[in-house]
């Protein structure tokens, strides 16, 4: 998942060296914590979210096989 979110985010941003996806592992749950360079966080987010929940969306979609919860959070 951290892979994917890697590359999807990537592809949004200007400065992709600036993308760093980082796991933290819970007991049920996965949290992935997204952080951008300043200038590229409203793309990222995108009008109203729905970037951001597009993400999220695909994210947990694949992480069906898992069965773990997965929860993305862009951070600054």
């Amino acid at each position: 998942m951290k892979e994917l979110l890697e590359v999807i985010a990537k592809n949004l941003v200007d400065d992709p060296s600036q993308v760093v996806v980082t796991e933290v592992q819970g007991e049920r749950s996965i949290i992935l914590e997204l952080k951008v360079a300043p200038e590229d966080m409203g793309k990222v987010i995108g009008k109203q979210g729905r970037i951001a929940k597009a993400i999220r969306t695909v994210v947990k979609a694949a992480a069906v096989q898992s069965d773990k919860r997965i929860v993305v959070e862009i951070i600054q």
